[in-house]
């Protein structure tokens, strides 16, 4: 496949010496392979295992029936929009986003980022187009190589380490300011649009607002910003840490998902030509309480997910909604009725954009067409509040039990894919109970 003409000039001999070619896998890691920048510029044929999109955190594999039997290759196909400089390298390179084709010319249906497609299509059958924001929460920690010892927050420029004492704070991101500078001009380079960013109250921790827009072009920036992040904390001799939670007794770390829907003229179809609220914005909540808790391993895909979940520390234990009340899962900003949007406060950072984005759409798209109701809105704090709200699964086990019987996530993001995003969080739930934890050392050798 020829590539268009304006990449030819990019890659020169001298220029640009090769392309990351990158594939998200399942768990949202950047996977892939490097070709020289002259067989992109052709358009070289490029092929990867099919396997590699459900690739797991541990390095194993799941069974071959959900990667293909005979372990067959898959097609990469470049998104020339995402080709971009790599701004953390040595030398010239460049990085591009590749969506998998199958070879009898199909999406491959257990790619992430072709889930997320299909949801969409079932948006334009309505004429509607989605719009959304994450905000990625994250820790920027000391380089950390023993995994028996606690995560610790990296010193800072008056010779001290973060006690957590820094949220919301000036000083806190001051101490890393040369990081901050190379990673601005990175999120630059890769076009990726970013809005504010702030101290959170965990020590080393940190928020970034992302613009709102396409669900796919969104999910691709978060996809670039959490590869960008790493490598540039990297150079500064810190690690970041997408894990939701790092530190015992500290915040965890979230990617809220803020949601609207408009039509073929821009119109936000949530909000009425009075600037009410319409019958599609409560079936858009309703959708969302009835199916993320169908659909947990996706919002929160490993053993340390559940952990984040902690009362009063702003983390939602419910699916209750509400106005302005970051007590729920979902809550509803107060804004005009252009911006009218829903917040899916239950995803952690450490989760897929793509699939997060996918099942959480997903879901509203769902409601919207069952035409579901949700519950009375709730007021004030309800972290302790009985609810008739659906409840979340507390652990790994109990969501992937509860998705495993339900026919909803199957309906929603494919058999195909549904049935290997189970088999890849089982294996590496299995990996885990093959553990023995400091806990367990430390308190039951001890006893008679």
């Amino acid at each position: 496949m020829k590539q268009p003409a304006q990449t030819t000039d990019l890659f020169q001999p001298d220029t640009v010496r090769e392309v990351e070619c990158l594939v998200p896998d399942i768990n949202g890691y950047p996977r892939g392979k490097a070709l020289p920048g002259s067989a992109f510029a052709k358009g070289q044929e490029l092929r990867l295992c099919r396997a590699v999109a459900i690739h797991t955190a541990t390095g194993d594999w799941a069974d071959y029936e959900f990667s293909g039997e005979g372990d067959p290759d898959m097609k990469l196909i470049p998104v020339m929009s995402t080709l971009k400089p790599v701004p953390w390298a040595s030398r010239p390179r460049a990085l591009c986003i590749h969506d998998c084709i199958d070879l009898d010319g199909q999406p491959t249906p257990i790619a992430p980022r072709n889930v997320l497609k299909n949801v969409l299509s079932g948006y334009a059958v309505h004429g509607w187009s989605p719009v959304v924001a994450p905000e990625l929460e994250f820790y920027l920690l000391a380089p950390h190589t023993d995994p028996h010892q606690p995560l610790q927050p990296p010193t800072n420029a008056r010779g001290r380490s973060e006690n957590g004492q820094q949220g919301f704070g000036f000083i806190g991101l001051n101490d890393h300011a040369a990081f901050w500078d190379q990673l601005y001009a990175a999120l630059d380079v890769l076009g990726i649009r970013y809005d504010t960013f702030v101290h959170e109250l965990g020590p080393g921790q940190f928020e970034i607002n992302l613009w709102h827009g396409d669900a796919v072009e969104v999910a691709d920036q978060t996809f670039l910003f959490k590869y960008a992040l790493k490598e540039i904390a990297a150079q500064h001799g810190m690690q970041a840490i997408f894990m939701a939670k790092p530190m015992a007794g500290q915040p965890g770390s979230a990617m809220h998902i803020h949601q609207s829907v408009v039509d073929a003229r821009g119109q936000n179809i949530f909000s009425g030509a009075n600037g009410e609220s319409t019958a599609l914005f409560e079936h858009f909540i309703a959708g969302q309480q009835q199916a993320i808790a169908e659909l947990m391993p996706v919002f929160c895909p490993f053993v340390n997910s559940y952990r984040r979940f902690a009362k009063h520390m702003a983390a939602p234990v419910n699916l209750s909604w509400g106005y302005d009340n970051r007590s729920v899962g979902i809550r509803v900003p107060h804004a005009g009725p252009a911006a009218r949007r829903v917040e899916n406060r239950i995803p952690g950072v450490d989760a897929n954009p793509y699939l997060v984005l996918a099942a959480s759409l997903a879901a509203g798209l769902w409601g919207m067409q069952q035409q579901l109701r949700p519950t009375a809105a709730a007021e004030g704090t309800v972290f302790n509040q009985i609810s008739d709200a659906p409840t979340l699964p507390g652990t790994l086990d109990e969501a992937l039990a509860r998705m495993r019987a339900s026919a909803l996530p199957g309906q929603l993001l494919g058999d195909t894919f549904t049935a290997s995003f189970i088999a890849v969080k089982q294996v590496e739930l299995d990996s885990f109970w093959a553990e023995i934890t400091p806990w367990e050392r430390q308190y039951l050798t001890a006893l008679a």
